[in-house]
């Protein structure tokens, strides 16, 4: 395996490697965004309609599953209400409800990005030449779907807490 490096930024370790990727995937996003609709049109064509695509998708998803309203900015401080319902009784495992479920999706989000690499260290080890790169696709593949199912539960689990409670 390669040697990973830190870096040291204001008192924290950073992952060079993470940071490195992450911004080159940021100035891949953002520069291809910006050749799509460097000439908007009314009616989109190519780059700029995909962009366009993708955006209502997101907006489309986020409304469906989230709502328009907006716990206390709507409710006020009766949203709190929803946490001693239906009894006062059940106020500490309400909380509990609320920091679990986003746990619970973290969990399983690094348990699926962990199996996907473990999988690739697997083949690359037994086969270095050619079977581990459909895996990589294959995995690349799947961690998008991850981040959608992420995503559409997280949405839907903040959605379900600005209803009130279930």
């Amino acid at each position: 395996m390669a040697q990973h490096f830190y870096w040291k930024i204001g008192g924290f370790q950073v992952h060079g490697q993470v940071l490195i990727t992450s911004w080159v995937v940021i100035a891949i996003l953002l520069g291809s965004a910006a050749l799509a609709v460097r000439n908007p049109q009314t009616i989109p064509t190519g780059g700029q309609n995909f962009f366009e695509y993708v955006l209502e998708f997101i907006r489309d998803v986020s409304k469906t599953q989230i709502g328009e309203e907006y716990g206390l900015t709507k409710k006020g401080l009766s949203y709190f209400g929803k946490y001693i319902q239906p009894t006062p009784i059940l106020l500490p495992i309400n909380i509990l409800e609320d920091f679990t479920k986003p746990l619970s999706l973290s969990f399983r989000l690094f348990g699926n990005i962990l199996a996907d690499e473990l999988v690739v260290v697997v083949l690359v080890s037994l086969v270095p030449s050619v079977v581990p790169i459909p895996v990589m696709f294959l995995g690349l593949f799947t961690s998008g779907i991850q981040a959608l199912i992420f995503a559409t539960l997280a949405a839907a689990y903040i959605g379900e807490s600005m209803e009130g409670h279930h």
